[in-house]
């Protein structure tokens, strides 16, 4: 009997190939990347992005001090909270870059300006939610937007200490989702990143592009626009003397530490001098240290 090459081709339907096809689809399947767990926004009013996972981790209870003690920073704690204001009621506001002195209430004002908003809020409105998402998970951001874009709340996505080294790309991430990318930022995510530094980078990274780029001003202009995507650059600088010591007797009074006032302002003012530095951090550490000596929990 003559041969055909029907005869060596095995049907479709049979069990070999049955097998086969399966095989090949359970490979695909576990290939694809897993679909992200929607988040359940009721259960807090913050969260912390895990990257790894691609989900939000609920924060009960945000470490957090009251507007009211943050002292030495009134216009930027007004324009923040003036923006922040808009933002929660769907109207235009923008990223904001909190950037200057260390330990001087940077990160510590936005989560202020996030309680106070909610507190005050109608009770008909959504509260206002704030997501934390770490430096070293930037690159992921466009998964978070993309998780957020559809929900009917307002979210702020807080970044703590931002900053580039000179090998780091991902600031390409921030910079397209803030602004430049297709679909942009959405409408119901604002940006508020604090840095210790204006621009984001080290100035000798700047400085080595320029001086090794043939167009120098091109080089760099990349990397400095990054800044630009932040319609709100707030400034936090060194506090005086008497700053200072405003910071520590309003804590003091928040307190109800009772005692020698006169005690208090030179042991504040010691305390600053031995850490060589007048910061609200530091007016933070020595309450700790004086309620600690005076047998008071807080």
């Amino acid at each position: 009997m003559p041969h055909t090459p029907s005869d060596s081709l095995t049907p479709l339907s049979s069990p070999e190939t049955l097998s086969l096809l399966k095989r090949i689809a359970d490979a695909l399947e576990r290939m694809a990347p897993a679909a992200m767990p929607q988040a359940d926004f009721g259960a807090a009013d913050a969260f912390v992005w895990q990257a790894a996972a691609r989900r939000l981790s609920p924060v009960p209870k945000v470490s957090r001090v009251e507007m009211s003690l943050l002292r030495g920073i009134d216009r930027v704690r007004d324009t923040l909270a003036e923006n922040t204001q808009r933002f929660a009621k769907g109207l235009p506001a923008n990223n904001a870059l909190l950037w200057g002195a260390r330990g001087m209430g940077k990160s510590s004002l936005v989560k202020a300006v996030h309680a106070e908003i909610n507190a005050t809020r109608p009770a008909e409105s959504r509260p206002l939610k704030l997501i934390e998402i770490h430096r070293e998970d930037i690159e992921t951001l466009p998964d978070l937007m993309a998780l957020l874009r559809s929900d009917p709340h307002r979210f702020i996505i807080f970044c703590d200490d931002l900053s580039f080294d000179a090998d780091d790309t991902s600031y390409k991430s921030l910079k397209a989702v803030l602004e430049g990318g297709i679909e942009g930022r959405p409408d119901n995510v604002i940006f508020y990143a604090t840095s210790n530094r204006r621009h984001l980078l080290p100035r000798d990274m700047m400085e080595n592009e320029r001086s090794t780029a043939i167009n120098p001003g091109e080089a760099v202009e990349e990397k400095v626009s990054l800044s630009d995507r932040f319609g709100l650059w707030l400034g936090f600088h060194k506090c005086s003397q008497d700053e200072y010591l405003d910071m520590v007797f309003g804590y003091i009074d928040h307190l109800g530490i009772e005692g020698d006032r006169d005690a208090f302002r030179a042991e504040a003012l010691e305390w600053a001098t031995t850490r060589g530095a007048r910061s609200g951090r530091t007016a933070w550490q020595f309450i700790q240290d004086l309620a600690g000596r005076l047998g008071r929990p807080i």
